[in-house]
């Protein structure tokens, strides 16, 4: 099997894949069963460092917190305690998933809206500098999924939007920007989201597509990444029905997520599309997955059925037991385990893992910080800020025709955090001279105590939320509220500082514009955009008039 990693992706060499054997060969049938993990380390405790101990894993993920000393600390400690060298990944999706002591880079649909592949392979090789400086070595990117049912939560600003030929495009600069640096690309979320409202995260999702329709999309968009040389491929709860229909006689498997499916996984991307990389499953604590089957069988299906590592336990120690009990009673085959260790350990030496590394460290990344890596980030983000229509010329607003200020915001709203944060538009427009009032639960809507009516939303597309729309009973605070639409008394702008499809709830707003994240290089844009110190992009890689003509006017 080792002359396979000759090939595309790893392009190993005889150092390498003898690396490959003599580790193998090492292993423990307990070590070799801990390659397949890749657990969550978000905490960076010491309860986490004992599971490191005992199952020995493959990869971990690391969330990256605020404190980057303390981050550092961590990212060593996890090495001194890997027997094997370790794969980090992470979510490098830029947005809100930007580290919180690095550069703030646009999502992929900020990105996307300026058609220029030069900004993603700049702003993918900002997150590189920081991850690699972090001991991060592999990307959960880039999203590949279509942007194309409007309510998608779970797709919306983490996709390149769209149109198919922007996505591939840009999924390969992204690939190979990474990979570049040293970093493992992982193109998701096979067989490809986008097509389907709900959210794999709440439900097994389905990618309703027949072959053909199938093949001009996702099999395109995949086959180019493949074409690119990505390291890997994320295996996600979501069905493929009109491929499964062709080869399995039981309707209910036409259903079964990919991540566990032999067809989709073995057949279809290793067959026929000839992919030769890992095989990530998507995280199995999903409902996508977890309501599938009981957890012990789950455990053993992603790897027989083809994924090469099983990403997030719901208990790492019982979900280790799990495996090690399949691979003892035959239903992880020897075959199976034998092929995923060897192309995990191939992964690694292919980033070089194999060679002594060097400690994580502070100083290098501070020293990354004061040199100009990101010097071009604030502008890029300036550039995403798109005005889709400016109806009744408010734009742009003025201290003489709008004073008085009222804004109306959600706050910024992520799944992790219990209450929302504060948006800076407030103070940055009482800066600039007006006078801003808040709106407060309880608060009259009585427009006549203001000139200018400011809506701001800061819900990027996210994991777990099933839909994003406007709650008018919430913002407006109350029932009778919840039916008035201040715009008819007052001009009034509607900003989304995340998902772009709020026009769908609210057609007749005179001002709408998709900032596509909360980030303070895109609130400082808007406000100046609003001031007309700054234009506002004017294109986008997604309709955010949801097809709707009646959204135009």
């Amino acid at each position: 099997m080792n002359e396979l990693f000759r090939n595309a992706p790893f392009f190993l060499g005889d150092d390498e894949l003898d690396w490959v054997d003599e580790t193998y060969s090492k292993l423990t049938l307990e070590q070799k069963v801990g390659q397949l993990f890749n657990l969550i380390v978000r905490a960076n405790s010491a309860e986490e460092l004992s599971l490191i101990d005992t199952i020995q894993p493959g990869a971990v993920t690391k969330f990256v917190g605020q404190d980057l000393d303390a981050e550092v600390g961590m990212m060593n400690q996890l090495r001194s305690h890997s027997v094997i060298p370790l794969l980090v990944s992470g979510d490098l999706e830029g947005g809100g998933m930007s580290f919180p002591f690095g550069a703030q880079v646009p999502n992929q649909l900020g990105l996307a809206g300026l058609k220029d592949e030069r900004a993603v392979t700049y702003c993918t090789q900002v997150i590189a500098q920081e991850a690699a400086l972090l001991g991060i070595n592999w990307s959960f990117t880039p999203v590949v999924d279509i942007n194309t049912k409007f309510r998608s939560a779970v797709v919306g600003t983490r996709s390149y939007g769209s149109d198919v030929d922007v996505i591939e495009s840009m999924s390969k600069s992204n690939i190979t920007a990474f990979q570049n640096y040293g970093i493992a690309a992982t193109a998701k979320h096979w067989p490809g989201e986008g097509f389907d409202d709900r959210d794999q995260h709440l439900v097994t999702t389905v990618n309703p597509l027949n072959m053909t329709e199938w093949e001009e999309g996702y099999g395109r968009l995949y086959r180019s990444a493949i074409d690119g040389n990505v390291m890997s491929i994320m295996s996600a709860h979501i069905a493929l029905p009109e491929y499964s229909k062709a080869h399995e006689n039981n309707p209910e498997e036409w259903w079964r997520p990919a991540s566990v499916s032999k067809l989709l996984n073995e057949k279809l991307l290793r067959g026929e599309l000839g992919f030769n990389g890992l095989i990530v499953s998507d995280a199995t604590v999903m409902a996508g997955l977890s309501s599938w089957a009981k957890r012990e069988d789950v455990v053993a299906q992603i790897i027989e059925n083809g994924c090469d590592m099983l990403l997030f336990c719901k208990d790492p120690v019982e979900d280790y037991a799990y495996m090690f009990k399949a691979v003892r009673e035959g239903r992880v085959s020897e075959l199976r385990l034998e092929q995923s260790v060897r192309r995990i350990l191939a992964m690694k030496a292919a980033l070089g893992l194999h060679k002594v590394q060097d400690d994580i460290s502070a100083n290098k990344f501070k020293d990354l910080l004061a040199s100009d890596y990101a010097e071009r980030i604030p502008e890029l983000n300036r550039r995403t800020v798109h005005l889709v229509k400016n109806r009744d010329n408010i734009l742009p607003i003025s201290l003489e025709r709008h004073q008085r200020v009222l804004i109306i915001s959600t706050g910024i709203r992520h799944v992790f955090s219990p209450e929302p944060a504060p948006l800076n538009v407030a103070n940055m427009l009482r800066n600039e001279g007006f006078e801003v009032t808040e709106f407060q639960a309880g608060m009259a809507l009585n427009m006549k105590d203001y000139d200018l009516l400011l809506y701001l939303n800061a819900d990027e597309s996210m994991l777990v939320k099933s839909h994003i729309y406007i709650d008018w009973m919430a913002l407006h605070d109350g029932f009778g509220n919840a039916m008035y639409r201040p715009w008819v008394d007052i001009p009034t702008v509607m900003v989304s500082f995340g998902h772009p499809y709020l026009l769908y709830d609210a057609p007749k707003v005179p001002v709408y514009i998709n900032a596509y994240s909360p980030l303070l290089e895109v609130q400082k844009a808007v406000v100046d955009g609003l001031l007309g110190r700054m234009s506002f992009n004017t294109d986008a890689a997604i309709d955010p008039f949801c097809g709707l003509e009646q959204l135009h006017y």
